[in-house]
């Protein structure tokens, strides 16, 4: 079954990191649908990644707009120059995101499809995903359902940037990875490394 979660990117002022994530703490700590907060260590610097489960786009929506109406979003308003909020439905055949120490190195890669790239880049991954996860796993597979099309993003733990460097170059080398063709469904990707607050669930 598809999951849906909440995914929110918020850019704060430089250096200011260690401040935002201390007032979301208080904020996000001790909520039982938040999965994962974490800061950008390479790619684009600045960038705090929160995901929570939702339970369908719906919930997702009001918990949004309760947020954007308060006069602290997040508690840190006064520290954010940028703030994006969507809803990612996940591929039906990839596991549900669970809390658990899986990092603490996050690679998260956003990718544009062209037009019509959704179900062959879909079948493609529901056909390599398993080869792929045995060299390591996969923690999230999930198009975007709001904002701008046709976003898919997808998420690597590894213990450190060393064995993500080893991994990634083992998998292409035991042609498991990547997806024949899949890069022919590309309009552009994106690639950051996150690390997670010390309150993630998903360390």
């Amino acid at each position: 079954m598809a999951e849906h979660y909440d995914v929110t990117n918020i850019t704060v002022r430089p250096g200011t990191h260690p401040k935002a994530l201390a007032a979301l703490d208080n904020r996000l700590g001790k909520s039982g649908d938040l999965l994962a907060c974490w800061y950008s260590e390479i790619g684009a610097v600045n960038q705090i990644l929160i995901i929570r489960k939702a339970p369908d786009a719906a919930a997702a929506i009001a918990a949004r707009r309760k947020e954007l109406e308060s006069s602290n979003p997040f508690g840190i308003g006064e520290l954010i120059t940028g703030l994006s909020m969507d809803t990612y439905v996940s591929l039906d055949f990839v596991a549900p995101m669970t809390p658990g120490d899986f990092g603490p190195c996050y690679e998260v890669r956003n990718y544009v499809l062209k037009p019509g790239g959704v179900a062959p880049t879909i079948k493609l991954w529901r056909k390599a995903v398993p080869g792929r996860a045995a060299v390591s796993p996969l923690l999230a597979a999930m198009i975007a359902a709001t904002g701008p099309a046709i976003r898919f993003m997808h998420i690597w733990p590894y213990k450190s940037f060393d064995e993500r460097a080893r991994l990634r170059d083992k998998a292409v080398a035991d042609g498991v990875w990547p997806p024949p063709g899949g890069r022919d469904l590309l309009v552009s990707q994106h690639v950051d490394i996150y690390l997670p607050a010390p309150f993630s669930p998903l360390r």
